[in-house]
C-alpha cells in the first residue's frame, strides 16, 4: 500500500512504521508523502481508534531530512536552495495531518529522533521513548534553524530558554532527561518499550474516541487562543458529545457502578 512505510490495522489499532532503516528512517519526499497519506487513511478508517507511529529497526525513529534526496529536489534552476517551498509542499501537510487527525497518536521513539525526525515526534499526542534513544535539533550543525513545527511545539513543552538551548546547540537529549524536562511522557529501558506502548494502546483503544478527538482539537486551539474562545469551544463540543453513544454508555456505567464499554461512537 505504501512504498516507504509499513501500515497495519489490527482490531482498532493502526501501526505506522517508517521503513527506511538503511538510512535511519530519514525523511525523503516520498516517505513524507506516505506518512501524510497514512495518517489521513487512519483518520478516515472507522475501525481505527488509536495510531502508533514508530521507526523500523532498533537504531532510529527518524534521523531527519534525507539530504541526498531532499536537497536535490529543493534546487532552483539557478542552483540555489529553495527550502521554504519544500517545507510548504511536503513537511507542512504531514505535520498538519498529525495534529488534525481526530484520533490519538502514540509516538514510539525507539532510537534517534533528530532534525525533522524530532519535529515529527513532537507532533504526536503521547511520546514514549527508550532510555537509549535521543533527541537532537541538529539543524544548527548545517547552518539552518529548526522547522516542521519544532519552533511551535518545543517551547510550549519545555519552556523558551530550554528550547533555545536545544535548538542553538543541537545537543543530544537522551530518554531519561527527555522525561525529566517534559519532552516525553515516559522513558523506559528498550526491553520495556513495547510493553509501555501496549499499555497506552490498550487504554486508548477502549477510550471514547469521539471525546478524545474533540479534546485534541480544542487543546490544539488553546495554544493560541484566549479564555472566552476556549469556554465557547468547550460548550460547543460538549453539546455534540452529549448526544453520542459513548456518553450515554459512560453515564449509564457510572450510575450502575460498572466499567464503561465505549464503542468509539
Amino acid at each position: 500500500m505504501f512504498e516507504n512505510l509499513l501500515y497495519d490495522v489490527t482490531n482498532s489499532v493502526c501501526r505506522i512504521t517508517l521503513n527506511r532503516p538503511q538510512v535511519y528512517n530519514a525523511l525523503s519526499p516520498g516517505l513524507i508523502r506516505d506518512i501524510t497519506a497514512a495518517i489521513e487513511a487512519a483518520g478516515a478508517d472507522e475501525r481505527v481508534r488509536v495510531i502508533v507511529l514508530t521507526g523500523a529497526g532498533d537504531k532510529a525513529f527518524s534521523s531527519g531530512a534525507d539530504l541526498k534526496e531532499g536537497v536535490a529536489q529543493s534546487l532552483t534552476a539557478g542552483g540555489q536552495l529553495n527550502l521554504g517551498e519544500s517545507l510548504r509542499t511536503t513537511y507542512h501537510p504531514m505535520i498538519q495531518a498529525l495534529r488534525n487527525v481526530p484520533k490519538p497518536i502514540i509516538g514510539r521513539v525507539n532510537g534517534v529522533a533528530a532534525g525533522a525526525g524530532f519535529s515529527l515526534a513532537l507532533a504526536c499526542d503521547v511520546l514514549v521513548c527508550a532510555d537509549e534513544a535521543y533527541f537532537s535539533q541538529l539543524f544548527v550543525n548545517i547552518g539552518l534553524m529548526p522547522d516542521a513545527g519544532s519552533t511551535f511545539f518545543l517551547p510550549r513543552l519545555i519552556g523558551p530558554q530550554r528550547a533555545f538551548e536545544l535548538c542553538s546547540t543541537g545537543r543530544r537529549v537522551y530518554g531519561p532527561e527527555a522525561a525529566r524536562i517534559g519532552l516525553v511522557n515516559q522513558s523506559v529501558p528498550m526491553s520495556e518499550l513495547d510493553a509501555a506502548v501496549d499499555s497506552l494502546v490498550s487504554y486508548y483503544a477502549g477510550a471514547p474516541t469521539l471525546a478524545i478527538g474533540s479534546m485534541k482539537r480544542v487543546l490544539n486551539q488553546s495554544l493560541y487562543s484566549d479564555l472566552d474562545h476556549q469556554l465557547n469551544e468547550e460548550a460547543d463540543n460538549q453539546d455534540v458529545l452529549g448526544r453520542t453513544a459513548d456518553t450515554a454508555e459512560g453515564i449509564s456505567a457510572f450510575l450502575m457502578k460498572r466499567k464503561a464499554n465505549f464503542s468509539g461512537r
